[in-house]
């Protein structure tokens, strides 16, 4: 008879010489989720990065910011950037993404359990994720315990965001998500 061990997976911080390509898995998986929903719609190589370059940039040049690899087994299977306050203990989830493979397996909610248990002290997780991401609203709401406070769109684009106005073919619609910690 053989033990069942559970997996963990654990946060591994990502070095500046791995930076472009955690960029890159990041945007495979962005990509993957936005040709599963539009099939017909969207030539990859039109679609401009996403996550944009400048909003990774943004968010590590910013106090608090946190880079993670998922890391389950040794294989790094997805990644995460986070934005930290210590003062105030209410911290957001710039981007969370799982690789391909790691899709359906419980994965996911292990990467979030590593997050919490990384910062046992946060209040409330603040998260967007785009209308059309079925997976994450799914996870993040069913798996996460998350609750949708919000949809912004350009009409109303949260207190954060400039919609850029020369670009209107550019879809802005985002669910808001917060977690309030118990």
């Amino acid at each position: 008879m053989t033990a069942n061990i559970e997996q963990l997976v654990t946060l591994l911080p990502v070095n500046k010489d791995e930076l472009a390509n955690f960029k890159q898995e990041s945007r495979e998986a962005f990509l993957k989720g936005l040709k599963d929903s539009f099939p017909e719609h969207h030539n990859p190589i039109e679609i401009a990065p996403i996550p944009p370059e400048e909003n990774i940039e943004k968010t590590l040049a910013e106090p608090g910011a946190a880079i993670y690899h998922l890391v389950m087994n040794g294989e790094k299977l997805g990644g995460a950037l986070l934005k930290i306050d210590e003062g105030t203990q209410h911290n957001k989830v710039v981007l969370l993404y799982m690789n391909a493979n790691a899709h359906g397996k419980g994965i996911g909610t292990k990467a979030w359990q590593a997050i919490e248990a990384a910062y046992p002290h946060t209040k409330v997780w603040d998260l967007y994720t785009p209308y059309f991401e079925k997976r994450n609203i799914h996870f993040y709401v069913n798996k996460c315990g998350f609750k949708i406070v919000g949809f912004l769109h350009k009409g109303n684009p949260g207190p954060d965001v400039e919609v850029d106005e020369t670009k209107p073919d550019t879809n802005y619609e985002f669910f808001h998500f917060k977690k309030v910690m118990d």
